[in-house]
């Protein structure tokens, strides 16, 4: 009787070590470090500054470009800091993609710190890496180390001797 309990608490172990990690799964994001002191390029359709609270808004076919990083949607709040004149945060909404090299990732909304290097992105994300791809709620981006985590019920769709 003791055999089939320890192969139920084996069994049991290992389901909630999955579990875990189908709530959260580290990956690399890009093959580069990205130097986040690099120089913002915004292009838009549409710009609106608001000079009372420190904000502008670009709208209509955004793309934001730092080095190898370039982040696309429809629209892009950017929060200046104190200066008024470093930018402190970019939040996108409405379709954002943010591509790093060959890697890709999609999201309703994404928000860019740019002193941390670290991009935030959520809603419905989809990772894709080559021919590997995985989807989940959140995916926060570390862009200095090149490193991210996925989180939110994590699927991971890959091919062996790919990755």
């Amino acid at each position: 009787m003791a055999f089939p309990f320890r192969t139920f608490l084996l069994a049991l172990g290992l389901s909630l070590a999955a579990s875990v990690a189908a709530a959260q799964q580290k990956i690399a994001f890009g093959d580069l470090n990205q130097d986040t002191t690099l120089p913002v390029e915004v292009q838009a359709d549409q710009l609106t500054v608001n000079n009372a609270d420190g904000s502008a808004v670009f709208s209509g076919n955004v793309v934001v470009t730092q080095g190898e990083m370039k982040l696309a949607a429809a629209e892009v709040r950017v929060t200046y800091g104190a200066d008024r004149k470093s930018i402190e945060s970019l939040v996108a909404s409405g379709g954002v993609t943010v591509t790093n090299l060959g890697d890709a990732a999609e999201a309703r909304e994404a928000t860019y710190t740019i002193d941390s290097g670290v991009i935030v992105l959520t809603g419905d994300v989809l990772l894709t890496q080559g021919p590997s791809a995985m989807a989940g709620q959140k995916l926060t981006i570390n862009l200095k180390d090149g490193t991210g985590v996925m989180e939110g019920r994590v699927t991971t769709t890959f091919r062996p001797g790919d990755n």
